[in-house]
């Protein structure tokens, strides 16, 4: 008897077969659960590759054999589903309905659904993440979203454990929650152990807020550009929203309103996010201490700054800095 069964839904794209990130993700899980560690637990897991057995795509950069239809999707304890085609994220198309079924029955039968990145999706399509959090790639939460409204997104964390159902944000926090599962699974001496021989932390503090880029709209976004791009240049200063809709010649709830629609955002949280994506940077790029970081951003006292880069980022100044910048010095960041 093994530690259980994990069966990997595989779904190619018809157009270019398995891509570079899919099998990166089917990587992770196989290097996870698919080799064995007699003395870590022994029996460890037993392991499959459930997709289309017929012939696949005659292009693309690699091909992938499995060694079972999606009907060994069920009676398996876990599965998971990494990343589905681009063209079902980016263009819209439906994930196949045979899949669609599959995961059904799966969680149906009581298997715990694991989705990695944008294989939020085919969950979200089998209806298994209807008033469930759930993430995906940041880059992808959006359309999530909006395809799925019954589907609670956070786009701020590495994974979402939901009990029977759990997803990942994109790429390597694949490995973090397939980690998690082992630690649910087997417990934290044995992920603590594995995540050493796979040279990566058992746990990583923080989540993909972390990652996420906070762009500047362009400069002609409602006529608002010019006054979003000298503020960002004068973030040390004590800007308010009345001084940028005075800049801006407009009224206050005009500004308000204007900013809203041209960036998704309130003025307040727009300022607070170019003052932390200014911390950030100089957390990455310099020695400063944290103090004197926040004033350069527009952050406050060292206090303020803390509180508001842990609430928002997920990890402390001192974290951000030892996770981007290893050879900093330790005294440098509180």
């Amino acid at each position: 008897m093994s530690a259980g069964v994990v069966a990997i839904a595989v779904v190619p794209d018809r157009r270019i077969g398995t891509s570079v990130w899919e099998l990166y993700e089917i990587a992770i899980a196989c290097a996870v659960f698919g080799n064995p560690q007699p003395d870590l637990a022994d029996p460890w897991y037993e392991l499959r590759l459930c997709g289309d057995t017929g012939p696949g795509p005659g292009t693309g950069i690699f091909s992938l054999r499995v060694d079972h239809g999606l009907d060994g999707l069920v009676g398996a304890d876990t599965v998971i589903v990494p990343s589905v085609p681009d063209a079902v994220v980016e263009d819209g198309e439906e994930v196949p309905p045979d899949l669609v079924d599959a995961l059904r029955e799966a969680a149906a039968s009581g298997a715990r659904m694991v989705s990695l990145c944008t294989g939020a999706f085919a969950l979200a399509a089998a209806g298994l993440l209807d008033g469930r959090r759930a993430t995906a790639h940041w880059q992808h939460t959006a359309q999530l979203a909006a395809r799925h409204p019954g589907v609670l997104v956070d786009d701020s964390v590495l994974y979402t454990d939901e009990g029977s159902v759990l997803t990942s944000a994109g790429t390597t926090a694949a490995l973090d929650l397939c980690l998690h599962l082992v630690r649910r699974d087997l417990g934290a001496t044995v992920a603590g152990q594995l995540a050493r021989r796979l040279v990566v932390p058992a746990h990583r503090s923080g989540g993909q807020a972390q990652f996420i880029e906070a762009p500047l709209p362009p400069r002609d976004a409602d006529g608002l550009g010019p006054v979003l791009q000298w503020a960002t240049e004068n973030l040390a200063e004590p800007l308010t929203v009345d001084d940028l809709a005075r800049r801006a010649r407009l009224s206050t709830r005009t500004f308000h309103r204007r900013l809203q629609e041209a960036c998704g955002t309130t003025p307040l949280q727009w300022l607070l996010q170019q003052r932390l994506a200014r911390a950030q940077s100089l957390l990455e790029a310099t020695d400063l201490p944290v103090e004197q970081i926040g004033g350069l951003s527009g952050l406050g006292t060292a206090a303020n700054m803390r509180r508001h880069f842990t609430r928002t980022v997920g990890v402390s100044p001192t974290d951000y800095r030892r996770s981007f910048r290893p050879s900093a010095r330790p005294s440098t960041a509180r």
